[in-house]
Order: C-alpha cells, then sequence, then structure tokens
C-alpha cells in the first residue's frame, strides 16, 4: 500500500469511529451529489420567489383590465377615450399629433 494512503488511513482509523465517517459521507452526498442537494433547493427557492413576484404584478395587471374592462361597458365617454388614445382613432375636424421621447444618453 502507498505508504501516504496508509499513513492517512491509520489517521483517520484513529481519530474517526467507522460510523463518524460513514455519517461524513452521507451529509457529502446531500450537500454535494444527487438530485435534492441544497444548492438546488437555493435555486429551486429563489425561482420560486421570482415566479410569486410575478404572479402578483399579473394580479394586479388583471385587476386593472377587469376594472377598466367593467367601466367600459357603463361608461361611454371612457369608451370613447380608451378608443381615442389606444387606436389613433379621430373626429373629422381634428387634428392627431404624437409625441416620441427618445431617452438621451447623459454618460457624456
Amino acid at each position: 500500500m502507498n505508504p501516504k494512503l496508509s499513513s492517512a488511513w491509520s489517521w483517520i482509523s484513529r481519530f474517526l469511529s467507522p460510523m463518524t465517517l460513514v455519517c461524513l459521507i452521507v451529509v457529502a452526498y446531500i450537500v454535494f451529489a444527487g438530485e435534492n442537494t441544497v444548492f438546488n433547493s437555493i435555486e429551486y427557492d429563489r425561482t420560486i420567489d421570482s415566479l410569486r413576484s410575478e404572479l402578483e404584478a399579473n394580479r394586479d395587471t388583471m385587476l386593472y383590465y377587469r376594472d377598466l374592462n367593467r367601466r367600459l361597458s357603463t361608461d361611454r365617454h371612457l369608451m370613447e377615450q380608451v378608443v381615442r388614445e389606444q387606436y389613433g382613432m379621430k373626429r373629422a375636424d381634428e387634428d392627431v399629433y404624437k409625441f416620441t421621447h427618445t431617452p438621451r444618453n447623459i454618460e457624456n
């Protein structure tokens, strides 16, 4: 046997019991290998948190459009405003100007 390996084995057998060694191997497997590692669970938690925040944002948007839809069915002035703003419709006797904003580069 290799002298370095035999000296390492004698140190392990002197200071660690076989049960402690088995426990260390199992803990190392749980932490670094397998499907349910600590690193994977941390990544899964981050994904779950981001999906929850996205779900909350989508829920807010859904409530806004649900309320807008309810109000559009009863308020003709709001319906006209939405159609004119979103679809660019105009009356025959008016001119419509659209302004676009282009951000300036402030780094200089």
